[in-house]
């Protein structure tokens, strides 16, 4: 595919919503509450607490940021879940959970702890497993509204969240299709004189065009920028011979895409195409080291071994790879297990990871290759197939 030959207006005319994954089924939210009661019980707490976010999503289907109010699924290991919501709320709420729950209201003049405190009361229950991502000043004025004995769900939510189904890997799929995609529009559209805020309006409605709701985020960067992981502030404008380096993602249903392409706007160096080619074969290296069982960091080691036989490195020394080869994606770009050195997470099926050891020169390049693969009982398998080379999408 040529870089650089088409234009905005033919490219987002050529582009058509794909078709739509199966949503999660009911059945699906069953299980995972079931599963989140066997992991609480485990752990020796009696109940979870599960705050607005991704895993209140997980749980319960609804798509509800965390704010200073308190929204909150209380799973007790037997018997009924409680939901704890703010009265005026309440239609909103209801229109999105995916299951019944019993609803119990607070007023903007009451105390939503007093909620919890009751409803543990009420089963004899003293322990409650918290979700690590609510925020400290709510667990905080639990623990000091309610003298429950508060322990950290982490075990319970990576648990659950870290394993993904056939139905949510669906979704990813969707989501990762949209942006890969989009990244072979993005590089048509390419000339000279062609802004970083122009890329990025690009992208956006690129992804409305394949029916995802924009960006989830966006870094688009040019030459010597390309050096930054995430980039260098203000606007840059596209020159010949230019490294470009965009990383982007959507969302599908909650679950999110997130892949990066680095190419050459011309022609590249000698230097540029060596490391380029470095970068290609230490991703396809930690593509090929995944296996059920062995443990996480495993991935990041054979990365940087294939960077540290052409001199580069060792470790986290430039020129080489400055961050881990990768992380655990879902309903959040960065989630755990996390492929780095010191996490000994054993990888096992329906694990998602993106597999992206960016090789950085400091102060005058870096080189990301960023893709997307699950675990399979037979090894690794990509959402997306690798960049071709370094002038080809």
């Amino acid at each position: 595919m040529s870089i650089g030959d088409s234009d905005v207006e033919a490219e987002l005319g050529a582009l058509r919503p794909l078709v739509a994954a199966p949503a999660i089924a009911v059945a699906e939210y069953e299980a995972r509450l079931n599963k989140a009661r066997r992991l609480t019980r485990d752990m020796g707490a009696q109940a979870l607490l599960i705050g607005a976010g991704a895993s209140l999503r997980y749980f319960a289907g609804l798509p509800w940021g965390a704010s200073e109010r308190l929204i909150a699924l209380l799973l007790p290991v037997d018997g009924a879940p409680v939901f704890i919501c703010p009265f005026f709320e309440r239609g909103s709420v209801e229109a999105d959970l995916k299951l019944p729950f019993d609803l119990r209201l607070w007023q903007e003049d009451e105390s939503p702890h007093a909620l919890i405190k009751q409803a543990m009361a009420d089963r004899g229950l003293s322990k409650i497993a918290v979700d690590p991502a609510m925020s400290f000043e709510m667990v905080s004025r639990l623990g000091l509204e309610t003298g429950l004995e508060i322990v950290e769900a982490s075990s319970v939510i990576n648990g659950c969240r870290m394993y993904k189904s056939a139905a949510e890997i669906a979704l990813m799929q969707q989501a990762k299709s949209m942006t890969e995609t989009v990244h072979k529009a993005t590089a048509r559209i390419l000339r000279e004189g062609i802004t970083t805020t122009e890329v990025i309006n690009f992208i956006e409605a690129a992804h409305r065009k394949l029916g995802a709701a924009g960006n989830s985020f966006v870094i688009v960067q040019f030459g010597h920028a390309t050096a930054y992981p995430h980039g260098l502030p203000g606007v840059q404008t596209l020159k010949a011979n230019d490294l470009v380096l965009i990383d982007t993602g959507c969302y599908v249903q909650g679950y999110t895409s997130d892949i990066t392409r680095t190419y050459v706007f011309g022609q590249a160096t000698p230097e540029q195409r060596r490391i380029w080619d470095i970068e290609k074969e230490a991703q396809a290296a930690a593509f090929a080291r995944v296996e059920v069982g062995i443990p996480c960091e495993a991935v990041d080691y054979a990365a940087r071994a294939v960077l540290e036989k052409y001199g580069l490195g060792p470790d986290y020394a430039l020129p080489g790879t400055p961050h881990r080869t990768g992380h655990g994606i879902g309903l959040n770009i960065h989630e755990p297990a996390y492929l780095v050195r010191g996490d000994t997470t054993p990888l096992a099926p329906g694990m998602c990871f993106s597999n992206e050891p960016m090789i950085v020169v400091p102060e005058r390049f870096g080189i990301r290759l960023e893709d997307h693969m699950y675990v399979t009982e037979g090894g690794a398998k990509w959402f997306t197939e690798p960049q071709a080379a370094i002038d080809k999408l």
